[in-house]
């Protein structure tokens, strides 16, 4: 699966995808900024939903995790530094990819109680009218993200924390599934709450240190993009039968780590309140960017700069822990535990509510729910417990379906995408900022939420409370 039928499903797809939408992932990158803090939302008023910027940071918060500090540093010790530019690749050309399932997450949203729904399993439903799909995907991403994913992210805490404060694992997962339960039976306006503060704190705080790594070995910064050239097109791993394997190590940490294609940012996008499906489009790949092109960069800069790399018995975050120490000082090894601390720790609440999500769309029982919590709460302390290989071969085998089921559906509705988008540029031109309606998609139903009735029901609603 995944030496021939994921990596040529998100290359090519992703290529495909850029060239239909004129490379919206480029050329739109000064709108997409603007929409981020578009303050013009429902949502800013009091109403239902996560505002743009707080459903970007819970999709940032599944993005930025275990993927930048510990995945990018088992990509080069694999693949060596031509890992990194096939990292970078996956990026770019899944940021249209990741355009396409956010945007369709906005068209095919529902309303549920003081908020929104959405994602692949309801575009499954509505656009391709086919709920079973939409719950073979649902069970999977529930498995992957809820239960999976969050193991991995406890288990790279507790090799931090292993390595810096000698903490034991048993101990480490304690306080771990402890804190998570405060968190993940507050509910999705909690989570938006705590993801909206920490993660900007935490990417600018790392941003920082790197950049002054970078500042400090200026002069190498030249080699440091050669090696990564280099390694990406070298005879050398083509002689020695490493290039293939070299591409796929970069492409599976890449797609771990900005989930463009998978399916899983989607659920947030559809959280928010906007005035345009394509406003959410636009901001969730820019999240693929922040994502990779910043953040998995700077990790990889700094591995690279300290060297060591190749042949090392060190897992992980443990390696990226050890080059920080070598840039900056005993110290930064202890800065990286607690930094993996926050980073992977809002991952597991960004991940907790994609599996909510899709249970909420095979069966809304709150007995499923309180059992799904139970064993996120129990997948959190295993992994914190379990060996790194075992962890991360379990989200490689459950990510890759996930991708194959979602990338199948996005190719199916692209064209919905690519209309909403025309629709979008067609009243920016004229000045105006973008307001949708389902009828600017004739032809195209399940659209309910974008009813103009229902927004005239709201905006009775809001004159009636003033």
């Amino acid at each position: 699966m995944w030496g021939y039928i994921l990596v040529a499903s998100l290359l090519g797809l992703g290529l495909w995808f850029t060239i239909k939408l004129g490379f919206v992932q480029f050329r739109y990158i000064p709108e997409m900024v603007r929409v981020l803090f578009d303050k013009r939302s429902i949502s800013a008023e009091g109403k239902k939903g996560t505002s743009a910027f707080q459903a970007f940071t819970i999709s940032t918060a599944s993005r930025v995790g275990t993927g930048n500090l510990a995945g990018v540093a088992a990509a080069i010790t694999v693949g060596g530094p031509g890992a990194v530019f096939w990292m970078w690749i996956v990026a770019l050309l899944g940021g249209a990819s990741a355009f396409i399932e956010s945007t369709l997450a906005q068209v095919y949203k529902v309303p549920d109680k003081n908020q929104y729904r959405g994602g692949p399993a309801y575009y499954m439903e509505k656009g391709l009218k086919n709920r079973k799909l939409g719950i073979l995907f649902a069970i999977t991403i529930t498995f992957t993200y809820g239960l999976v994913f969050s193991s991995v992210q406890s288990n790279t805490i507790r090799l931090a924390f292993e390595n810096s404060f000698n903490v034991e694992k048993w101990m480490m997962g304690i306080i771990l599934t402890l804190v998570v339960a405060l968190i993940i039976f507050g509910g999705l306006k909690r989570i938006a709450q705590v993801t909206q503060y920490v993660i900007p704190v935490m990417a600018v705080f790392y941003l920082i240190l790197a950049g002054y790594v970078l500042f400090n070995n200026f002069g190498q910064i030249p080699v440091m993009v050669g090696q990564i050239f280099q390694g990406a097109f070298g005879f050398r791993e083509i002689a020695g039968g490493t290039f293939g394997g070299m591409i796929l190590i970069g492409i599976k940490r890449g797609l771990f780590s900005n989930e463009a294609g998978m399916g899983s940012a989607p659920n947030a996008a559809a959280t928010s309140e906007v005035t345009h499906p394509v406003k959410q489009g636009l901001i969730q790949t820019l999240g693929v960017f922040t994502d990779t092109l910043l953040i998995c960069s700077a990790t990889a800069i700094i591995i690279l700069f300290a060297g060591d790399y190749a042949g090392t018995e060190l897992d992980g975050i443990q390696l990226t822990q050890a080059a920080f120490e070598n840039q900056l000082g005993t110290w930064a090894a202890i800065f990286i535990a607690i930094a993996i601390l926050l980073f992977a720790f809002s991952s597991i609440i960004g991940n907790y509510y994609y599996g909510e999500t899709n249970i909420e769309f095979i069966k809304s029982s709150s007995t499923n729910i309180f059992i799904y919590r139970l064993a996120v709460l129990g997948m959190v302390l295993f992994g914190a417990v379990a060996k790194f290989e075992l962890v991360w071969s379990l989200a490689d085998l459950t990510m890759g379906i996930m991708a194959l089921i979602n990338l199948y559906a996005i190719l199916r509705l692209s064209s919905v995408a690519y209309a909403a988008l025309k629709d979008y540029r067609e009243q920016r031109k004229q000045g105006k900022d973008p307001i949708f309606y389902q009828d600017h998609l004739p032809g195209v139903d399940g659209m309910e939420y974008w009813r103009r009735d229902q927004d005239i029901a709201y905006e009775s609603e809001k004159r009636a409370n003033q």
